[in-house]
């Protein structure tokens, strides 16, 4: 009896109950977008952030740079005098640290020691300017003033125009300006190197600790038309191509990567690290564990991934900031009115079957029977209500993907920020360097949780209706349905 007065009463009111669900179906449809968008929000930034860290690090231990003191502490470039006319080619190129003081390789064990630390690896960030050309009776001295830290051109190496002086002679020269890293090729799961994939070639092979290979960021390889099986010449040093690796996110760690022995003796750093890559043995502790790194080795700067996301700027921290909080409290909002609406629609039914109610009590229905059937109704309503929210929804989500808007996130410059080492350091406080800005696409993966959710509050929002409706029922009484006969 019950299924079939509810199955006649659903048919006979379609009209009001496809308004209770569709104002239940909007509420849950924008719980389910906004809850999609907050998630892809927050793919989008570890994406960020892996192009700063490498994937599967939860903080670096850095020791901030010293700033210059001198024009005298920037790097000079000598070359033989020739006389007016000559066509002899010169060629000279220094290898800097940047970005950092460097740290003692000891240093990465002691971390490693830590309490909460499952794993550290250690490298070594350098910078590698290149000049080629003519020079007569002259000295080339660079004044300081290129891009970057301690460079020419554009960060991240290329071809560009230095800042400097030719004296006493005269010079026709282009500068070459990239990155180097130095990598733990016995460690390959930390670092940098991670938020790449290899797309030609081969990575580097643990034995190769002292080996003179490399592998080479994609966009630099196609900037310089080199592939595997090429040759790239630092410090007069020739390392071959065994490798080339596209960013996953944003820009790369560096142009070039080579074994960590290596970086140290062309920047002759030996035994030296600029940055320490660390990975706690739980990611619900990594506050304590950068405490105690802090506490127990004095002198070096701790930054987590926390402490990075606070540095990204940009449309993509907007987005995100109005996805969690403005999002969030319009999806409450909305959500409330719904309920409300159903409730109060549901009653204002109720009251309008006050002579079919009144005539069922008067027949023998009890007050109990008549909520069941009024609750049971409402319930099938929310149901129908997060069906079409869940559809809606998942349409939105869908259009978002597919759309899929470009962010930017621009990894904060200055004195604080946090950057990556295409623009003067890995990662951390204390890298004086030009801000980078990277695209990042948006998406709005729809989880199993959030459709779990939205069952969870269609079924509440039918509850919530019921309740109203239900409790006007009890109320009506056999005498409501003669009244309303006359």
């Amino acid at each position: 009896m019950f299924f079939t007065y509810l199955r006649r009463e659903l048919r006979r009111r379609r009209k009001a109950a496809l308004v209770v669900a569709s104002g239940l179906a909007l509420g849950i449809a924008l719980v389910i977008v906004v809850s999609s968008v907050s998630s892809g929000m927050g793919k989008a930034q570890d994406k960020v952030l892996q192009s700063l860290y490498g994937l599967g690090t939860d903080m670096t231990v850095t020791k901030a740079a010293q700033p210059q003191a001198s024009s005298s502490d920037r790097p000079r470039f000598r070359f033989d005098a020739q006389d007016n006319g000559s066509d002899a080619q010169q060629s000279s190129d220094r290898v800097m640290v940047q970005g950092f003081q460097t740290l003692s390789a000891a240093t990465v064990a002691k971390v490693d020691g830590q309490t909460g630390v499952s794993d550290a690896v250690g490298g070594l960030s350098l910078r590698v300017i290149k000049i080629n050309g003519q020079f007569t009776r002259g000295q080339f001295q660079q004044n300081g003033n290129g891009g970057g830290e301690g460079g020419f051109g554009r960060n991240g190496g290329g071809t560009g125009q230095p800042q400097g002086e030719v004296q006493g002679g005269g010079a026709d020269f282009d500068v070459d300006n990239y990155s180097v890293f130095g990598t733990d090729v016995t460690k390959a799961a930390l670092g940098p190197l991670t938020s790449s994939k290899i797309t030609s070639g081969r990575t580097f092979a643990s034995t190769e600790t002292d080996a003179k290979v490399a592998v080479v960021d994609s966009a630099y390889a196609k900037e310089k038309k080199l592939k595997v099986g090429s040759t790239v010449t630092i410090k007069g040093v020739k390392f071959k191509v065994i490798g080339i690796a596209t960013a996953d996110s944003g820009d790369a760690a560096a142009n070039v990567y080579v074994p960590l022995t290596q970086a140290q003796t062309l920047s002759d750093s030996k035994n030296k690290v600029t940055t320490i890559y660390v990975k706690a043995t739980d990611s619900q502790k990594i506050d304590s564990v950068k405490s105690t790194i802090q506490k127990n080795i004095s002198g070096t700067t701790v930054t987590t991934s926390a402490d990075l996301a606070d540095t990204v700027s940009g449309s993509l921290s907007t987005a995100s900031s109005l996805a969690t909080n403005v999002g969030k409290w319009l999806s409450i909002a909305v959500l409330v009115a719904a309920f409300l609406v159903a409730g109060l629609l549901t009653s204002s039914a109720v009251s309008r079957r006050v002579r079919e109610f009144g005539t069922l009590k008067a027949l023998g229905w009890k007050s109990g029977r008549v909520t069941r059937q009024v609750v049971g109704e409402a319930m099938v309503n929310g149901l129908l209500g997060g069906a079409l929210g869940i559809a809606l929804g998942l349409t939105g989500a869908y259009v978002v993907t597919a759309i899929s808007p470009t962010l930017q996130a621009q990894l904060g410059g200055g004195g604080g920020g946090a950057g990556g080492p295409g623009a003067g350091g890995f990662g951390g406080p204390g890298r004086q360097a030009a801000a980078r800005t990277l695209d990042v696409a948006l998406t709005a993966p729809v989880s199993l949780t959030t459709v779990s959710i939205a069952v969870g509050l269609a079924v509440a929002g039918g509850l919530i209706a019921g309740a109203f409706g239900g409790w006007r029922a009890s109320r009506l009484r056999p005498a409501d349905a003669l009244r309303r006969v006359e």
